[in-house]
């Protein structure tokens, strides 16, 4: 029997397929087929589904083979994949779970299943805090430590998705609220709106003329797992991949207030309505009413003086219209009262990505295909940035290969007229401070980008000098994403910034914003602390893929968060003024 799959279902199937063979010691060329199938089907612009019932359509795919082809169009037919369900059989069920967690990777998980008897997360605890798998060859105190560290900080962010993932969510419910006959205006708000790095659940608002409707469609929507509540303001779903969503209905006259309330945060709405009360109102969800001096004034016919949008209850209190990034009570209020808000980096403000991968290493375009995609873009310069030697999982380059590849990029970079490409390197800063590369052979490069990988819990100080030692070499023009954090995965380097932002500033140094939604380093207080410090900001996706260029509005809100204008981002900046910054040191 055929059966409904998305291109991502897809995918996730081909990494399943990838952990298990992993955790089994499968061949290295096998496990990488896999990995590029699931890249290649959660980038799909097109319909897997729908092509795996046309001959030919998914062969045709740069990256998916006769044989992944065929496993595609089983699960499309039937449902399943026989030969994922004999692997599935090999392995206990628990053991995929534990790939998630940082410092455990398939062999370690391998070693800990087949000679400490490991079956799951719960069994790993129990192990680690027995001191059973110190025994185990490889396993000091120091390593199975960190693992229950990282532990503790999975747990710890339980409960809480990344921005990455809640943002698409929250924009497909919302599409789907709007083709709901009846509805005037949907919205998402809450910690979401204002762009934090991960969200507890999602919000959406909804001003409809058939409320009952509107909630009809949303419990009925494809996805839900379960219904926890429904009324006639509010329902609230839970999603199969186990996210909860709130949908409340309201009158359209208060879209604009509720819209406020319900952005929050907390801290930010305590400050407007100790403003409102001080100026002889009350501002609640309903609107912004005169204060009488009784609570509730909407449930006694009082009618709000301003409530249609957020503009207009700024405007009355005496405000500039606040950024929603910007209301986490961080003296934004004060900015607002004499009208200083500066205009925010827009997603519509990058004009170049400054950190990308091709094939070369662990990317899945070539030179040519990435150098299409920027440009595709609407960029002015991409820049070729593939990992350096000591990256040996990404497949970093050999100082013979990085020759090889600057040839090979140049010679594409001189039939460009149309963009401008550079050819750089992401090289590792070392444990000590020092490149990856020497320094003849980074003068080779139009672009350096130094960023940690490895050694990502040294002590502070360690990680500090570290920082400012690649800063400080005359090849380095970016640091990539400065603290190598994973978000809900690992805390990384925790330098002393103050001291690490000086460095830059010195040495005319920008900070990266890593965009991509696992990473967003640097965090938005970070921006906020480098801005104030004087330094320049670099957003980049750390491009591997065509899809990851989209990744760029995750970084566009961190900044947002942190201040950032375009002014302070060399993204921003035309290609004549950022080429001459880029010779500068």
């Amino acid at each position: 029997m055929a059966t409904m799959a998305t291109n991502s279902d897809l995918a996730h199937l081909f990494e399943e397929f990838t952990a298990i063979l992993e955790i089994l010691g499968a061949n290295k060329f096998k496990v990488l087929a896999f990995q590029k199938v699931a890249r290649t089907l959660d980038s799909l612009a097109d319909d897997a589904a729908e092509l795996a019932r046309t001959p030919g359509a998914l062969e045709a795919i740069d990256g998916i083979g006769a044989s992944s082809a065929a496993k595609i169009r089983e699960f499309v037919e039937r449902g399943n994949i026989a030969e994922l369900d004999e692997l599935r059989a090999k392995v206990p069920p628990g053991l995929l779970g534990l790939l998630g967690i940082s410092g455990l990777g398939p062999k370690t998980i391998k070693l800990f299943w087949e000679q400490g008897g490991v079956t799951d997360k719960a069994s790993l605890k129990t192990k680690l805090a027995t001191g059973e798998l110190l025994q185990l060859a490889g396993m000091g105190e120091k390593k199975l430590k960190g693992i229950e560290e990282s532990i503790a900080l999975s747990e710890q962010s339980a409960g809480r998705i990344r921005l990455g993932a809640a943002l698409p969510l929250a924009e497909r419910v919302v599409a789907m609220m709007l083709a709901v006959k009846g509805v005037r205006r949907v919205a998402y708000a809450g910690s979401l709106r204002r762009g934090k790095e991960t969200i507890g659940d999602v919000d959406i608002l909804c001003a409809s003329d058939d409320p009952a409707a509107a909630h009809a469609a949303f419990r009925d929507q494809p996805g839900v797992a379960k219904v926890l509540v429904s009324g006639d303001t509010k329902t609230s779903i839970v999603t199969n991949d186990g996210v909860q969503i709130d949908l409340r209905t309201l009158p359209d006259a208060s879209f604009g207030a509720a819209l406020m309330y319900f952005t929050g945060s907390k801290e930010h709405n305590v400050k407007l309505r100790e403003r409102a009360i001080a100026q002889g109102y009350r501002l609640n969800e309903y609107g912004l009413f005169p204060d009488d001096g009784d609570a509730a004034p909407q449930h006694r016919g009082v009618q709000p003086i301003v409530a249609g949008t957020e503009e207009d209850v700024f405007a009355k209190l005496g405000l500039a219209w606040v950024p929603p990034e910007l209301r986490e009570d961080r003296g934004e209020i004060l900015v607002a009262e004499k009208k200083a808000i500066p205009t925010l980096i827009e997603l519509s403000d990058l004009k170049a990505e400054l950190h990308a991968h091709t094939r070369a290493s662990d990317g899945s375009m070539t030179i040519e295909g990435l150098v299409d995609a920027a440009k595709g873009k609407g960029f002015h310069t991409i820049a070729v940035t593939d990992h350096s030697k000591s990256s040996v999982q990404a497949n970093g380059l050999s100082p013979e290969r990085l020759r090889a590849h600057v040839g090979a990029i140049h010679a594409i970079a001189a039939k460009r007229s149309d963009i401008i490409v550079l050819a750089g390197s992401e090289v590792d800063i070392l444990a000590d401070g020092r490149l990856d590369y020497d320094d003849e052979l980074l003068a080779l490069l139009d672009l350096v980008v130094a960023s940690p990988h490895n050694s990502l819990k040294q002590e502070g100080d360690v990680a500090t000098k570290r920082l400012i030692k690649a800063i400080e070499h005359p090849a380095v023009r970016i640091l990539g994403h400065p603290t190598g954090r994973i978000i809900n995965g690992r805390t990384g380097l925790e330098p002393d910034l103050r001291r690490v932002f000086a460095a830059a500033k010195a040495n005319n140094v920008a900070l990266e914003l890593n965009a991509n939604p696992l990473r967003l380093d640097l965090r938005d207080t970070h921006v906020k602390a480098a801005l104030d410090a004087g330094c320049l900001i670099s957003i980049n996706c750390d491009t591997h893929e065509r899809s990851n260029l989209d990744l760029a509005r995750y970084g566009i809100l961190t900044a947002r968060r942190g201040w950032l204008t375009a002014e302070q981002c060399i993204n921003c900046w035309d290609a004549k003024r950022l080429l001459a910054w880029l010779k500068r040191k």
